[in-house]
């Protein structure tokens, strides 16, 4: 087959494809951007927040990824320790808050502060 002359990021823009061409009420979606350039990474995130009658579950390492979610599950050592939206987690100051923080104090610094974080974002119409 021709899987062996993509790029893994390739593959990865195919895998959604699919998944999204089945049209699943519920879309599970684990680093699934995590080997794209950014452009790419930004078309995804936009064509996903407006998929109407999904709900979208996004688990990623990358603050980034998930700071438009409707919501946002922190886990830490296997636990939840924090759910809400990007507004009401930075009003917190919890765990989301200084992961946030670090990230930016590292970007400045030119180091890479990725973090477990998961969403989930519910289209228009989904409780």
């Amino acid at each position: 087959m021709f899987s062996s002359l993509l790029s893994v990021g390739q593959k990865q823009r195919v895998a959604i494809a699919r998944a999204l061409l089945r049209d699943p009420r519920v879309l599970i979606l684990d680093e699934a951007t995590s080997s794209l350039d950014v452009e790419s990474q930004h078309k995804i995130q936009e064509a996903v927040s407006r998929l109407p009658e999904q709900t979208v579950m996004v688990i990623a390492h990358q603050l980034k990824t998930v700071e438009r979610a409707d919501q946002i599950v922190v886990i830490e050592n296997g636990m939840v320790v924090e759910v809400g939206n990007h507004s009401n987690l930075i009003a917190a100051e919890g765990s989301y808050f200084r992961l946030v923080h670090k990230l930016f104090s590292s970007e400045g610094n030119g180091q890479s502060a990725n973090e477990s974080s998961s969403s989930t974002h519910n289209s228009p119409g989904t409780q």
